[in-house]
């Protein structure tokens, strides 16, 4: 059980980094933004993306918070 713990909380980071990763590459407006880019409406997939990454986020949190309460098992 507490490498199902592991495993899942690494894919999840994995995916974390993937999906800002391609939040940045979608832009198109340099790295840091631009002014125009401050104050828009995120639709469709980014939209979708931007709530994926705070699901993902939380989800990782979780996973982070369990895996420290859990007593580890040390051979």
């Amino acid at each position: 059980m507490e490498s199902f713990f592991q495993v899942s909380q690494i894919l999840v980071a994995i995916l974390l980094v993937v999906i800002i990763l391609l939040q940045i590459r979608n832009q198109g407006s340099g790295f840091f933004g631009s002014a125009q880019a401050s104050f828009r409406t995120r639709r469709g997939l980014e939209k979708t993306m931007f709530q994926f990454t705070i699901a993902l986020a939380v989800v990782f949190t979780v996973l982070a918070i369990i895996g420290a309460m859990r007593p580890s098992v040390i051979f």
